[in-house]
Order: structure tokens, then sequence, then C-alpha cells
């Protein structure tokens, strides 16, 4: 089965998520990650984290998991570029940041044989000749980067109902305006930091 596996810190804990090819979710066929937890698979607190932010699925005919952003007002940043519009493939060590929240994808394990298909196991073959020079095993000397900063700056809440836009700590007490929920609000940057 094909697996992504993200892993993130929200609310004092580190999470660990499993996401399958086709796994039951609230909308078929994908898994939505924000703040809502009526229309989001994958709910966090992070007040800088829309209410309904992206959505991770996988694409059959590519072989691979694509993120989409569902909130142009607050594009997610994947592996250091910004995701308006539109998808982006993840892989293993993908980088991901939800306003000021970091997410990362920890194992992509991708099965290219059907599951119904079973072989049996083959037959070692030991090489009687030792290995020539081209045939060493290389050793692959991977560049360590460091995972961008995410986006800095001031960010609000958007009232679903009255459309003002209040601090990020009246997420747990509603608008200070109408008193709707701030659970489903979107997260707006209001102001980059200088």
């Amino acid at each position: 089965m094909n697996t992504l596996t993200l892993q993130w810190h929200d609310a004092g804990q580190n999470k660990t998520q499993n996401i399958y090819e086709q796994q039951p979710s609230k909308n078929p066929g994908t898994v939505r990650i924000g703040r809502d937890p009526l229309r989001c698979d994958i709910v966090v607190s992070n007040p800088t984290v829309s209410g309904l932010h992206v959505e991770i699925f996988f694409h059959s005919q590519q072989q691979r998991f694509l993120i989409r952003n569902l909130r142009s007002q607050n594009p997610p940043l994947v592996d250091g570029q910004q995701l308006v519009q539109g998808e982006m493939p993840l892989r293993e060590s993908s980088v991901i940041y939800l306003g000021q929240m970091q997410l990362q994808v920890i194992a992509v394990v991708i099965n290219s044989i059907p599951a119904t298909i079973l072989t049996p196991p083959q037959p070692a073959i030991s090489n009687p000749y030792p290995p020539t020079p081209l045939q060493q095993p290389q050793l692959n000397l991977r560049h360590h980067h460091h995972p961008p900063a995410p986006p800095q700056g001031v960010y609000g809440l958007e009232c679903p109902k009255c459309h003002r836009i209040s601090p990020a700590e009246n997420l747990q007490i509603g608008c200070p305006w109408c008193g709707t929920s701030l659970a489903a609000a979107v997260s707006v940057l209001v102001a980059p930091s200088s």
C-alpha cells in the first residue's frame, strides 16, 4: 500500500500520521489538514494555520503523493517554494510550512507492484569474480541543508461571519465583535515582520 508519513510538533507534542492512498477521509481521495475539525482529517491547533489549509493525495498515474493548496491568502511553503495554486510532489524529507507550523515528510513508500501478485523468493547467486573498480560501491555524500524558515509576521484570524481580523490569541475565545467561533476562521498574514 502506498503510504506517506508526516511528522510535526503541535500543542507541546510530537505527532506522526500515516497517509494512505485510499484511506477513508472527509473528502474521499484526499487527506485535508487545518484547524477546522469539521472539514479536516488532520486537525492542528496552531493559530497561524488556516481552518482548511492543504490536502495531500496519491496520484495514481504519476505514482507519487502530491500536496494541494486550499488557502490562497495563506499559501504553504513546500521545500522552500511558496505553493500559491496547483500541486507539488512530496518526497521523503520534504518540509512543509503551514503558516509558522512545520511538518516534515519522514517516509514515502510506493508499491509499484500490485499487492495481489506474489513472486516466490529467488535463490541468491554469488559472483565468483571480485568486483572491478567500476563496480565498487560509491559513497553517497548528500549535502545537508537547513529547511527554510517559516514566513515571519503577525497572523490574524478572519471571522467567518463578520470578516473582521482579530488576534490569533482569540482562537479559543471567539470573535470579539460578533461572538462567532474562530475554529474555522481563515488565518491571514496581517503584517510581515521587518
